[in-house]
């Protein structure tokens, strides 16, 4: 009797802390409803900034043809094949690329910087195969999230909510209402806030990040949420903890 006793006042604990979880700070999306549909008009296109480091590789069907446009440091030697040389954006928002000379790539995206060395290149190689890729493509998680830092992107988009999930989520003490976004174009800081708790948060134009973005989660006020939670769960340990003193009492005496 006194084991099933104990059993039902644990299972009366966990009843009164998780009623007095303050929900609406920590719910994502919380306007969403059952099987509601959402089209991700997803405008979001990485463009190069200065600084970038990029990787540009150029190929055809005689490697020979290709070889003085490709950057490598070093020589072959012993079978080892040389480490290419990735190109950095400069205050110019230029490249200086071999043969042809500075290309301004700033403001353009890998696809349409793609386009613009096949035209320069159509003077001296046929069809080629143009690879490019951001080599620094890192976003900045910080304030009330798991594990706050730097963290590298693989690929050329990235959304908010898989940032965070890199950081281990928001903690407890932070506001999913109000996380801001501070975005860098060319020296200019912009500075962007999106509130989690909406659905319509998918709409944002910071929902898909782009290189170099921090993302600051703002903790609550003190702390509020994660003290009060603290400060109910205790007492509700209080309270479950008289009555089974009280209830275990009554049995004994009946």
């Amino acid at each position: 009797m006194y084991q099933k006793i104990k059993v039902a006042c644990l299972v009366s604990v966990v009843c009164l802390i998780a009623s007095c979880s303050p929900s609406k700070d920590v719910v994502y999306f919380q306007d969403a409803n059952q099987f509601e549909t959402l089209v991700d008009n997803n405008t979001s296109n990485t463009k190069f900034k200065v600084d970038d480091l990029v990787s540009i590789h150029v190929s055809v069907l005689d490697p020979e043809a290709s070889a003085p446009f490709n950057l490598y440091r070093g020589s072959q030697e012993g079978g080892m094949r040389p480490e290419q040389v990735d190109y950095l954006v400069d205050k110019n928002g230029e490249i200086d690329f071999p043969v042809i000379g500075k290309i301004k790539i700033a403001g353009l995206s890998p696809s349409e910087t793609q386009k613009l060395l096949e035209e320069k290149l159509s003077d001296y190689l046929v069809n080629p195969i143009i690879n490019i890729r951001i080599k620094n493509f890192t976003v900045t998680i910080l304030g009330a999230v798991s594990k706050p830092g730097t963290y590298p992107v693989n690929g050329e988009q990235i959304t908010i909510m898989e940032a965070l999930g890199m950081a281990g989520d928001i903690t407890i003490k932070g506001r999913k209402d109000n996380v801001m976004v501070i975005r860098d174009f060319d020296g200019t800081k912009v500075y962007n806030r999106i509130n989690l708790n909406q659905k319509d948060a998918l709409k944002s134009p910071v929902f898909y990040l782009t290189q170099n973005d921090v993302v600051y989660v703002e903790p609550n006020k003190s702390g509020k949420t994660a003290s009060s939670l603290d400060q109910r769960a205790s007492i509700a340990v209080s309270i479950i903890s008289v009555l089974v003193t009280s209830t275990v009492v009554l049995l004994t005496r009946n």
